[in-house]
């Protein structure tokens, strides 16, 4: 399976927790991983795709947090379902997977914007990664937006 088609299902994942109670999340996750018959499909990409899930839900408040504080005069209760799942699964590339470049993670955030929001999901999607990602150090240590 490829990496595109793992955020995508992964996208799917995270956009059914909230329908959810807390602690039927990995059960449902389980069960929506069973289902899954593509031939890219396999036992390897099943067990990522769970690994990534469980690892978004371990860090589900500081995304949600830093989503909140980014999107300015937006909680996260009147945000549309699509653009805060997209920005949960990106914000956690962007914070936490070192493997995704930030430009992937907000590349690949737009293009699921686009495919699973509304009209102005992806202009505000953006907006909103960049901006987490302006406040990310660089590797010598200094942040993006100092002057």
């Amino acid at each position: 399976m490829t990496r595109k088609r793992i955020r995508e299902n992964l996208y799917i994942l995270l956009f059914q927790m909230d329908f959810h109670e807390k602690d039927d999340r990995i059960e449902q996750a389980d069960i929506y991983l069973d289902g899954m018959e593509s031939a890219d499909a396999t036992k390897k990409a099943k067990s990522e795709l769970k690994e990534r899930f469980q690892a978004v839900l371990g860090h589900m408040d500081e995304i949600d947090r830093t989503i909140e504080e980014k999107a300015r005069g937006w909680e996260l209760s009147r945000l549309a379902k699509s653009d805060l799942t997209v920005m949960r699964l990106a914000v956690f590339e962007i914070l936490y997977d070192e493997d995704v470049p930030n430009g992937v993670a907000i590349n690949e955030a737009v293009e699921l914007a686009k495919r699973y929001g509304g009209d102005k999901s992806t202009r505000f999607v953006n907006g909103v990664l960049a901006s987490v990602v302006k406040d990310q150090p660089h590797p010598d240590g200094k942040v993006e937006n100092e002057e």
